[in-house]
């Protein structure tokens, strides 16, 4: 194979395939293998969403992957990924998937994609909904067939003329075309010397209706009072119609894991109603057009009851946006002028003129997306256990059925009742709920989470969450609301408190700085009437002054003043204080403060009662940490303030260094050292992309209870794994013994099995409806 010379050996690629054909563990386990013998590939291939995520390096092409599972004896085909056009998605490995869309990782795929695009690709729906139709058809003429064969076979006093070839009639449609898609599956891993699990029940199916046509052939049958030899057609039948009733309801309850994030894609608009210049007469007139036309740049209408179409900044109009679809957040969010908004999120009163500022595949829901996918198709080591165990267990269950036929035909002499155990270990022992149990479960728990606002970005970090003991929590933007906001004002003698902020409010007017910032926006919030200033000045490091009705007032630090009065002198302890006065003397004093957020407290307080230990971390003074410490119940001995990022991180180093396994909860640029540090890192969604890049689990709503929550559902969701994974196990070590004892029926193995699975999927359902603590 030739290099090209755009496609260098030591570039990192990335695909992801659709994968057909596979019917548990022990398919997927194979696949994985077989890609994993390619020099320079990583491949992890999920049952549950019928997905193959592939890394590679070197000169291979999507071709040569493509073509690799195929002659394993599955179906591939490249798809894009949510939010992507194209087919192949090499990204540079240097750059990490993020919960914000990297244009930057784009670069390599064509055109545009809306949701839709995944929807219809991924796992195509259509795919999904002709499968399930198939395995109905073929369940109902197995089970319309099967009844009688049951009866002629079972029920006293059902004797028909010709009866052994009656059954040979009915059971032979069910086996060979109802039955089929085990047989398929069998011989094509036979034609690679592999086992499934449907070769177990090809070999079983086969073996019971064969013995009886041999017997049927040789004219030996002995009927329900004959003394010849006994039929199995009802035990070929019988296995057959449950386990394709069963794997039906498993194809449809699997297909309901994949709501969450179908649900998700769905909040996309369609169309988009555009503000576009009419070339005859020169107005500004709304074309609506669909979503996947609009660029960057244009202008669009958002009436009240319609979706924001994508990521954009408000131009015009007042409104508030109903985004709990999207984060999470219940409460509607006030916009205006300058305000941020993302696509999928509902206008509910205002109309809104937003301009395109990330379209396609750029969005903030397509990134959304993307996170999503990725974490459903990567694997929990649990996870990895189970397929390890799945790719031997095939071939130890052949081996033991072959042994206890002969065991039983050696020790009874009865050819017959030995195939019938035999058979029956073959069904009882088949791995279905083995290999979906985990997947089904992280596919609901990651859906849920992102309808709740909270990205997964992994199964591993599943397995993190249920070993965290220690919550490192930065505190500005974190705890905090991370904006300056006015808590205090102190006035001299009979100064009004609303004259002293007009007055301040009059000259901060010019000022970009957070506290000049605090104070306008509080003057605004109460409605004073805020003067007219001129000749301002900064004074860097200071403060700023201005001329108000041909007085020089300054606002700033006390040593811009000659005289501070005893009664404003003396600073707040509840943040920054600066002063403000004329003629030389401080007329009055105003405190800011990073203002504690009001859920903050009640997080602090669920994670204590969850057994985790909270430290308070902050580049900010002591004072201020202290203050809010108090205010949210964290003690003194566990905030750690005047910080800077080096030290952030060597302190979650230090705290892991005295055996405590540590989750980093941040949002700055200075937090994503300590975040990847941390042995989970969270990342709140009103942070820094570089942030989000180096967490684990990125929250879209800026609420600490977002924290409680995300680490309860990562908790329930392993649970539920585990949970699966114990019935799973428990299940096959279980029944085994007592199958090869000649205890269980081959029919009632089948049923049993078909169960299993239906039985584990369900289970994983429950997470649908996790509801966060209140």
């Amino acid at each position: 194979m030739t290099q090209t010379a755009d496609r260098p050996a030591d570039e990192v690629h990335e695909v992801d395939l659709a994968i057909t054909g596979m019917t548990c563990a022990s398919c997927s386990a194979r696949i994985e293998k077989k890609l994993g013998r390619l020099e320079g590939v990583d491949a992890v291939v999920n049952l549950a969403t019928e997905k193959a995520r592939v890394r590679w390096s070197g000169p291979l092409t999507v071709e040569d992957i493509v073509a690799t599972v195929q002659r394993t004896g599955y179906g591939a085909e490249p798809i894009a990924a949510p939010g992507r056009a194209g087919r192949d998605t090499s990204v540079d490995s240097r750059t990490p998937e993020r919960a914000t869309p990297d244009t930057s990782v784009e670069s390599s795929t064509a055109g545009r994609a809306t949701p839709d695009t995944f929807v219809d690709s991924g796992t195509p729906a259509d795919h999904q909904v002709a499968r399930q139709d198939d395995l109905r058809r073929r369940a109902e003429l197995a089970a319309l067939l099967t009844v009688p064969v049951v009866v002629l076979a079972m029920v006293p006093g059902a004797d028909v003329p010709a009866e052994p070839w009656v059954q040979l009639a009915l059971a032979t449609p069910v086996v060979a075309w109802a039955g089929w898609p085990f047989h398929r599956s069998a011989a094509l891993n036979a034609r690679h010397l592999a086992s499934t699990m449907d070769t177990l029940v090809s070999l079983g199916v086969l073996a019971a209706y064969l013995s009886s046509l041999v017997v049927v052939l040789t004219g030996r049958a002995g009927g329900m009072g004959g003394g010849g030899s006994h039929l199995w057609f009802e035990t070929a039948t019988v296995v057959t119609t449950f386990l394709l009733v069963g794997r039906w309801m498993e194809a449809r309850a699997t297909d309901r894991t994949r709501d969450s994030l179908r649900g998700l894609l769905d909040l996309a608009a369609k169309d988009v109603a555009v503000l576009r210049t009419d070339t005859a007469s020169g107005a500004t007139v709304e074309q609506r057009i669909p979503v996947e036309a609009l660029e960057v740049g244009e202008r669009f209408v958002v009436r009240p009851g319609e979706k924001v179409a994508t990521d954009g900044t408000v131009r015009d109009g007042r409104s508030a946006l109903d985004a709990s679809l999207v984060t999470g957040e219940s409460a509607p969010v006030e916009v205006g002028p300058g305000s941020e908004v993302t696509g999928g999120t509902i206008n509910t009163t205002g109309r809104l003129v937003v301009e395109a500022t990330r379209v396609g595949s750029e969005t903030t829901l397509a990134g959304i997306a993307r996170l999503v996918e990725r974490a459903q198709t990567s694997k929990a080591p649990v996870q990895r256990l189970a397929d390890r165990v799945s790719a031997v267990f095939v071939p130890v269950v052949l081996g033991l059925a072959v042994l206890t036929l002969v065991g039983w035909w050696v020790g009874t002499g009865d050819a017959g009742g030995a195939l019938e155990v035999a058979v029956s270990v073959l069904v009882i022992a088949c791995p279905c709920a083995l290999g979906l149990a985990t997947p089904t479960a992280l596919l609901v728990g990651t859906g849920r989470g992102a309808r709740l606002g909270i990205l997964i970005k992994g199964a591993d970090v599943l397995e993190d969450t249920r070993r965290v003991d220690t919550v490192v929590l930065d505190k500005t933007g974190t705890v905090t609301t991370g904006e300056m906001t006015l808590v205090e004002v102190t006035t001299h003698g009979r100064l009004p408190k609303d004259q002293a902020l007009r007055a301040a409010a009059a000259v901060e007017a010019g000022s970009e700085h957070p506290v000049a910032k605090a104070v306008l926006a509080a003057a605004r919030s109460r409605a004073l009437a805020v003067p007219e200033a001129s000749d301002f000045e900064a004074l860097p490091g200071s403060g700023a002054q201005a001329l108000i009705k041909g007085t020089r007032v300054t606002v700033g630090r006390a040593d811009l003043f000659d005289t501070v009065p005893a009664d404003v002198a003396s600073p707040s302890a509840e943040g920054t204080t600066v002063w403000v006065g004329w003629d030389g003397t401080a007329r009055a004093s105003l405190t800011v403060a990073d203002t504690v957020r009001r859920s903050s407290g009640r997080a602090v307080r669920a994670l204590d009662e969850s057994g985790m230990v909270c430290y308070l971390l902050t580049g900010d003074h002591d004072r201020a940490a202290l203050t809010v410490a108090r205010d949210v119940g964290i003690p003194v001995g566990r905030v750690v303030a005047d910080v800077r990022p080096e030290d952030k991180h060597a302190m979650v180093a230090d705290l892991q260094q005295r055996g405590r396994v540590v989750a980093m909860v941040g949002d700055g640029v200075n937090d994503a050292a300590a975040l990847a540090q941390a042995d989970l890192g969270i990342a709140m969604g009103s942070g820094t992309d570089v942030a989000a890049e180096a967490a684990d689990i990125v929250l879209l709503r800026s609420e600490l209870p977002a924290v409680v929550a995300a680490m309860d559902l990562s908790r329930a969701t392993l649970r539920t794994i585990r949970q699966n994974l114990v019935w799973a196990f428990g299940y096959n070590v279980a029944a085994i013994p007592l199958a090869v004892a000649g205890l269980l029926d081959p029919m009632v193995a089948g049923a049993a099995m078909a169960l299993s699975s239906v039985l584990v999927v369900t289970n994983s359902l429950r997470l649908r409806r996790w509801t966060p603590r209140s």
